[in-house]
């Protein structure tokens, strides 16, 4: 078969496009053969009884952590009631207990048929892959992912019943339940989709202007108000004596557009998700200043959440869907997955970017846009685990630049929106000392430690604050 124009061949149509009849270009079809040779030989992988092994340990690891972040707790308490009494108390809260029913008994799912919306970029590789791979289907869910123009979008969906689940910012969620925005809907995130993968990307006329105490007068793009990249950006240039709603301006923008906007010269950069830092690089029209890693290793950037009505009038299917999700964010995690998984996620309907691109950016060898080729493995990584703490530092930066007024009640708030197992009265059940609340580890973002114990103080010590 002609890989160009079939003129005289009676059942193909004459689009002069693609040769396999499709309306799509010769580079498109390309793409979906790899895309669909990749899907195959992770499916296989997906398979094999080790990872099989391997992704049920994880998932196991993924609560057990949630349960203990501090490790010689979790050896005392193992050591003290032994594996079986430990699992009980693991499996008796949700969503294990759910995870376990639908792993063990295949429960009855109360609905099959779900719409999960998508913002095409590389922090929703967890939840977009599912879908390829067979991970929904897996656990009898007829999942239609739908790609989705903007975080607004993304909200209104949410609200207006018209998604079941959502890729989100993880700052969405807790900014929703609390009506920030938009009117309050209780929401939950469920996994952390990412961690690290975001850039700030700056024009190239600025490569000699690498201080950000000179960027007074600076446009910046970010993708939402209430994002991990909005906070962060504030927090990087007020800790360079820079007043984020003062001596700049920050824009929102769609991540799609955002290397246009650079290009354009309507802002001089901008931290947004990738691919889009790396497209920037791609395209020649700017270059990585600094990777978010470098100020919060392990941040939480996107997340995938629903409805607490969703949860609770579909416990069975929310726990098909959270295990779908922790199964993909296992494989993700592997690094010799990454570029096979570049592949399944360029094609048009999900990412539609260059499979080249993707896997700079999910390998961590790339170009920086400054004529150095990084090795940076840790670039991006796929750690499902929603920390409530990342949660009361999320609260402490929207209350400390005026989104949220008046006081707030920091833990109750993140521990009724991000779901990490509530194990203290369990661990109280059976007589155990529990040393620190499940849920809430330290932190430490540019060299400053957040503890979500002393939110209000932590608050207190910023120069740079609205907050009163």
């Amino acid at each position: 078969m002609s890989e160009f124009f079939s003129p005289y061949d009676a059942d193909r149509p004459l689009m002069l496009k693609c040769s396999c009849g499709r309306d799509h270009t010769l580079a498109d079809h390309h793409a979906e053969v790899a895309a669909d040779a990749a899907a195959v030989e992770l499916r296989r992988r997906s398979e094999s009884a080790e990872f099989e092994a391997y992704s049920n340990e994880f998932i196991e690891a993924t609560l057990v952590k949630a349960l203990f972040p501090q490790d010689e707790v979790r050896r005392r308490f193992l050591r003290a009631v032994g594996k079986g009494t430990a699992m009980a108390a693991i499996a008796s809260v949700l969503p294990v207990g759910t995870m376990q029913a639908m792993a063990q008994d295949k429960a009855a799912l109360e609905k099959t048929n779900l719409k999960i919306g998508f913002i095409p970029i590389t922090c929703a590789t967890p939840l977009i892959m599912a879908h390829p791979l067979g991970f929904y289907s897996k656990q009898g869910l007829n999942v239609e992912v739908t790609k989705t123009a903007g975080w607004a979008l993304v909200r209104d969906k949410m609200i207006n019943k018209e998604y079941d689940a959502s890729h989100f910012l993880s700052p969405m969620p807790l900014a929703i339940s609390l009506g920030l925005g938009s009117n309050a809907t209780p929401m939950n995130v469920a996994t952390i989709q990412n961690i690290n993968g975001q850039a700030i990307t700056l024009a190239l006329k600025h490569k000699n202007n690498r201080d950000p105490k000179n960027w007074k007068g600076f446009k910046f793009g970010i993708p939402f108000d209430y994002s991990i990249h909005n906070f962060l950006l504030r927090y990087y240039l007020a800790e360079n004596g820079i007043n984020p709603d003062t001596d700049v301006q920050l824009r929102v923008i769609p991540p799609a557009e955002m290397v246009a906007n650079l290009r354009a010269g309507n802002i001089d950069g901008f931290l947004g998700p990738d691919p889009f830092n790396q497209r920037a690089v791609f395209d020649e029209v700017g270059f990585l200043h600094v990777l978010t890693r470098d100020l919060w290793n392990g941040h939480p950037c996107c997340a995938f959440g629903t409805s607490t009505e969703f949860i609770q009038k579909n416990p069975n299917t929310f726990a098909a869907l959270y295990r779908a999700v922790l199964t993909s964010a296992a494989m993700a995690r592997d690094p010799k997955n990454r570029e096979l998984i570049a592949k399944v996620i360029a094609p048009a309907q999900y990412l539609n970017q260059p499979e080249t691109l993707l896997t700079q950016v999910l390998t961590g060898k790339f170009a920086d846009g400054l004529g150095n080729i990084q090795n940076i493995p840790e670039r991006v990584d796929f750690d499902p685990m929603p920390w409530q703490s990342m949660a009361v530092w999320m609260l402490t930066q929207m209350k400390r630049w005026g989104y949220l007024k008046g006081d707030v009640n920091y833990k109750q708030v993140a521990e009724k929106v991000f779901l990490i197992t509530d194990a203290r009265k369990h661990m109280k059940e059976l007589g155990q000392p529990f040393a620190a609340g499940p849920g809430f580890v330290k932190h430490k973002i540019m060299g400053k430690e957040f503890d979500a114990a002393k939110a209000d103080e932590y608050l207190k010590s910023f120069a740079i604050s609205k907050a009163a």
